[in-house]
């Protein structure tokens, strides 16, 4: 059954837990809405529903490309504003942590 009425997010993708850097975390993403709650399977105990439209998630380099896809098929969207970075956040090295003259201590 379809749900033109659907409305899709588009959002940068967050890094993942397991990155340090900022490499592939530029992507923006168009993901659906879920139309209905999830609910507990009563054989199984695992959650889910019969909204299959909310497992889709479209990869896109810019989101204009992304709010462009959206309007060619006719899908409402909200655009969630990117995360501003970090000015504060300077890169260090690891010889930094034995570099001669350092102020601040070391830690583990």
């Amino acid at each position: 059954m379809p749900h033109d009425d659907q409305k899709a997010r588009i959002y940068r993708a967050p890094k993942s837990a397991m990155q340090s850097g900022r490499a592939r975390a530029h992507d923006w993403v168009l993901q659906y809405e879920p139309l209905e709650p999830k609910r507990i399977d009563p054989l199984t105990g695992w959650f889910g529903s019969g909204d299959t439209r909310s497992q889709v998630r479209l990869a896109f380099p810019t989101a204009e490309a992304a709010m462009a896809y959206a309007e060619a098929k006719g899908i409402p969207y909200e655009v969630e504003p990117a995360p501003t970075a970090r000015a504060d956040i300077r890169p260090k090295s690891y010889a930094d942590n034995f570099r001669f003259g350092r102020t601040d201590n070391w830690t583990h």
